[in-house]
């Protein structure tokens, strides 16, 4: 398994080097183990409605804070700060602690691979 790496906003990012998690589609080459288990973290990340929603939220603008996850998802800051946690462990969000908030991006070439992954 490869090594992570803690970046100096304390979220660890996916795998490093994950630009080639999955070279190609889950339909034209079966993924070799690490491949996987990579994916399988990502597709986790993503098993849960509140997170599918929160990942919908970021990606659909260029960043957001923390602040202003709470009323749309209908969730305290502690349970966002989970979800925002576990996506971001799963490299598909970014964060940027400002003052006492985090500012969330999508990763856009993450979410390129996972597309990928899928064959899309």
């Amino acid at each position: 398994m490869m090594a992570k790496t803690r970046q100096p906003n304390g979220i660890k990012p996916a795998v490093a080097g994950r630009d080639d998690l999955c070279c190609s589609s889950l339909t034209e080459t079966p993924l070799n183990e690490d491949e996987a288990a990579e994916l399988g973290r990502v597709f986790g990340a993503l098993s849960d409605p509140v997170r599918l929603r929160l990942l919908s939220l970021v990606a659909s603008q260029v960043e957001v804070c923390s602040c202003d996850l709470e009323a749309p998802l209908g969730r305290s800051q502690p349970t966002v700060s989970h979800h925002t946690r576990v996506l971001a462990e799963a490299g598909l969000i970014v964060g940027e602690k400002r003052g006492r908030w985090m500012w969330w991006r999508a990763d856009p070439d993450r979410l390129a691979i996972v597309r990928k992954a899928l064959g899309g």
